[in-house]
Formats: structure tokens, sequence, C-alpha cells
């Protein structure tokens, strides 16, 4: 059913199937403890490997076929810049878009951790609130204006009786604050830095199909691959995004919406790169290579250090070589 439609529309499904492995990665929040890093660092590592592999098989290998044919001995030099201006793309969309996920410390470690959260002895803000309105029940304010040149003095008829923080730790309260506001903005980090790299990933689905028959190698089954590739390291990235809402008190319900929510990019990143190769076919190789750059820029300086943070380094290893196989044998057996 799917090879029988137009490149552009065989993208779209792709990126929406993409798209719908990210809400069931999501949804994995629902079955799991908050704290299952094991699980997710693994899972991160097997993405990481099939990122690899399909970036090869299935976008530089093309990539080279195509520059080949047309620059022949310099086929290098369209593949190399398409891969160096990918890379730089998501670097640059990482500088203007400060990412949690190049912290010292891992992002589910932060936002699981009393280090990203609340202390349990400091006073939030509700509960600061309530006590400023139970002791402000007792003071009463009126406030009369008068005018002389222009200037507007406000006077209080009445003193306050007594301060409505009086008996709080003002600095408990400033570090709760802080806290909240701390934990919060990397949650916010996250999601769009994750966004932002799908942004790439839905690009690749998109140029894929939008290049099938233009080489021997790129194919339906290339694209295909390609695609369910995404679908498997974005299974990660969605966990990735609800667990660490759940540690952070969020219910699970809200952390499945943020967490599907970054994938959403996807459908319109590929209808893009679709229609870029077939109305713009010249650019055929720099794209190919270009989202081949950007795959491999996330996984080596934002997967990869994520899933050796938690002290599961050596199986998220292991899921790197499993996740790497796995692909390379469907995109070489399904050739």
């Amino acid at each position: 059913m799917l090879r029988e439609l137009e490149p552009i529309p065989q993208a779209l499904v792709a990126s929406f199937f993409t798209w719908g492995v990210t809400a069931l990665g999501a949804a994995l929040v629902f079955i799991l403890p908050k704290n299952s890093k094991k699980f997710l660092d693994v899972s991160l590592g097997f993405a990481a490997g099939v990122m690899t592999a399909a970036s090869f098989w299935s976008l530089l290998a093309p990539s080279i076929e195509i520059s080949e044919q047309k620059f022949g001995k310099y086929a290098c030099i369209p593949v190399s810049l398409g891969f160096a201006f990918g890379a730089f793309f998501v670097h640059i969309a990482d500088r203007l878009l400060p990412s949690c996920l190049t912290t010292d410390n891992s992002v589910v470690k932060i936002l699981t951790d009393k280090m990203g959260g609340h202390d349990s002895t400091l006073p939030l803000n509700g509960d600061i609130d309530s006590k400023v309105m139970e002791e402000s029940s007792n003071s009463s304010y009126t406030l009369s204006s008068t005018y002389d040149n222009f200037n507007i003095r406000h006077r209080k008829q009445s003193c306050r009786k007594k301060d409505p923080l009086e008996g709080v730790d003002k600095e408990a309260i400033r570090l709760a604050e802080q806290n909240y506001a701390l934990s919060w903005r990397r949650i916010l980090l996250l999601i769009m830095a994750v966004t932002v790299h799908n942004i790439p990933e839905g690009m690749a689905v998109g140029v894929a199909f939008g290049s099938i028959g233009k080489t021997h190698a790129a194919t339906f089954e290339s694209a295909f691959n390609l695609a369910l590739g995404i679908g498997l390291q974005n299974f990660p990235e969605g966990l990735a995004v609800s667990l660490p809402l759940v540690g952070f008190g969020y219910s699970k319900y809200k952390a499945f919406l943020y967490g599907q929510m970054s994938g959403m990019v996807e459908p319109f990143a590929a209808l893009f790169g679709a229609a870029a190769v077939i109305f713009m076919e010249p650019v055929l190789p720099y794209a190919l290579s270009f989202a081949a750059g950007a795959m491999i820029f996330v996984v080596v300086d934002d997967i990869i250090p994520e899933a050796q943070q938690n002290g599961n380094g050596r199986l998220a290893s292991i899921g790197t070589i499993v996740g790497f196989i796995v692909m390379m044998a469907m995109d070489v057996g399904l050739q």
C-alpha cells in the first residue's frame, strides 16, 4: 500500500509512524516506575546504534553514489559539505536553544533526584501564598491618590499589623522557588531540545522517500528502513521526556502528552524534505548527507553522553552495538 503512493504522501505516512513511536515510548510512563534509569539508558544506547547505521546505509550511501555519478573523483566534496553543514545546523540550534542535554549531570538524574525538585522541608509556592493570605486577613489597606504636578502619590491609611511572612524561613522560601524555577526550565529545555533534534530526523525521512529511484542505492526499502530506524530511535526519546516529568511530580497523563509532543514536528519536516528533493533535484546529494550529518551529531553529542551518565555505560554501549547490528541487518537484508 505505502509503496504505491507518491513520494510526498509516503514521507507523510512514514513521519506519522515515527511520531506514533515517540508517543508509544512516552506511554511507557504508565507502566514503568519513575526511576527506570537502566532501561532508559539501554534504550538510548540502542537508539544510538540504530541511528548510526541508518545514517550510513540509508543516507550517506545514496549520497555518495549520486555524487560519484555527477562529480566523479570530486564526489567527496558535496557529501562532506552536506554532512558538515548538517552537524553545524544542529550545533547552532543547540547554541540558540541551550540544551539541558549538555549539562554535567544526566537529565533523568537531575529531574528525578532531589536536586531537580523540591525538598520536602521547604515550603512551596502554594504554602507561601496560603500563609500570606492567612496573615494578611488581619491587615487592611486603602489607597488614596492626590494629584500634585501630575505625580500620583499612594498613601497607606493603616499599617499592617504584622509581617505576613513572620516565622517563615525566607531563605528556605527563596531556595524552594529557585529550585522550582530551575527544574521547570530544565523540563522546557528538554522538551524543546528533543523537538529541535526531531526536525532533521523528519527531514531525513522526507529526503529518503523523495530520492527514491534517483540512484540504485535510493530505494523504497532503504527509505522504509530509515523511517523504521528513526521510529525505533524515537521510542526512548519519548520516554526520555515523559519519565523525568513524572519524577518531577506531574501526572502520568500530562507527562505522556508532553512526551509525544516532541515528535509532532517530524511530519512537517518530512514534507519539507521530500518537496525540496523532488523540486530541486540538484540538491539531493547535499540533502542526503545533510540529514546524515545532523543525525550523527545528535548521536555523538547528545544520545551517547546522556546514556553514559547514570552508571549504566557498559549496558548502554552493548545496546549501541545491538542497535547497529539490527539496523545494518535490516538495511542489507531488505535491499
